[in-house]
């Protein structure tokens, strides 16, 4: 058991890493976010009225396939930026039970995946986006709490009121609670792109806002994490998060003019 404590709210928590186990096989709590975020946004996606005129199995079928790619595609941009850790003990590479994923390597992957299938399907794909984005952003705030249980994605040390307390091999530290900032961040975004869809403007509007709001959030939440992956000297999402918001708002004020004319 870990021990995590929010000083600013008197709370003391420990932590399991396991939930339970399936013939000898521990499952982490890690694991059980994460899954359940997944559950919990396919089933509000299939009860969504707005549905771009997309059958939901078709939709189903997508997903599925997306999230088996975008696993492996976290994996793999983690790794990557973790190039010497892994070198020096390449099975952990396989071992993604104590996390490990990375989100931008899984959107990379899982949106050319699905660009891939819609085309296989006729689908347009910025339907398909706007679609799922929202339930896309439920399922990454409740995901977030996998770095809760596994006592990861915090900040630097700060005397904030929403501190965190946690042990490490340095001792005792009371950081930003990253994971949980996002996580606000996600569940808000949430609300947000469900209310655009019923009155959407155009098509990308919502997925592209979606981008916008989660890159921009990232950019700055990024700045205060201690584990950010880095490529020289630079924060590798922080880069990213930074082209994404500004393409991102590019097509948004490039489509709101056409519809203006």
């Amino acid at each position: 058991m870990d021990i995590v404590t929010f000083p600013g709210f008197n709370i003391s928590i420990e932590i399991p890493k396991v939930a339970f186990s399936i013939l000898n096989v521990d499952i982490h709590w890690y694991a059980v976010c994460i899954v359940f975020g997944i559950v919990v946004a396919l089933v509000l996606c299939k009860i969504s009225k707005e549905k771009f005129y997309i059958d939901f199995v078709q939709v189903l079928e997508i997903m599925l396939i997306a999230l088996v790619f975008g696993v492996i595609g976290a994996r793999i941009y983690y790794v990557l930026f973790n190039l010497d850790t892994y070198l020096e003990n390449p099975i952990e590479i396989f071992n993604i039970r104590n996390g490990g994923l990375a989100i931008y390597g899984g959107f990379i992957a899982g949106i050319i995946v699905i660009i891939e299938l819609c085309k296989k399907y006729g689908i347009n794909k910025l339907d398909f986006f706007d679609y799922i984005v929202p339930f896309v952003s439920l399922a990454q705030s409740i995901g977030r709490w996998g770095n809760f249980f596994n006592i990861e994605a915090y900040g630097y040390e700060t005397d904030s009121l929403f501190r965190m307390g946690i042990f490490t091999s340095q001792g005792y530290m009371e950081v930003h609670p990253v994971f949980l900032y996002e996580c606000i961040i996600c569940f808000a975004m949430f609300f947000i792109l469900r209310a655009m869809q019923k009155k959407r403007k155009f098509v990308g509007e919502i997925c592209f806002t979606y981008l916008a709001m989660y890159s921009l959030a990232r950019f700055f939440l990024e700045g205060l994490r201690q584990d950010s992956l880095m490529f020289m000297s630079f924060r590798v999402s922080k880069v990213l998060s930074l082209i994404i918001f500004v393409y991102s708002c590019y097509f948004l004020i490039k489509e709101r003019i056409k519809k203006m004319h």
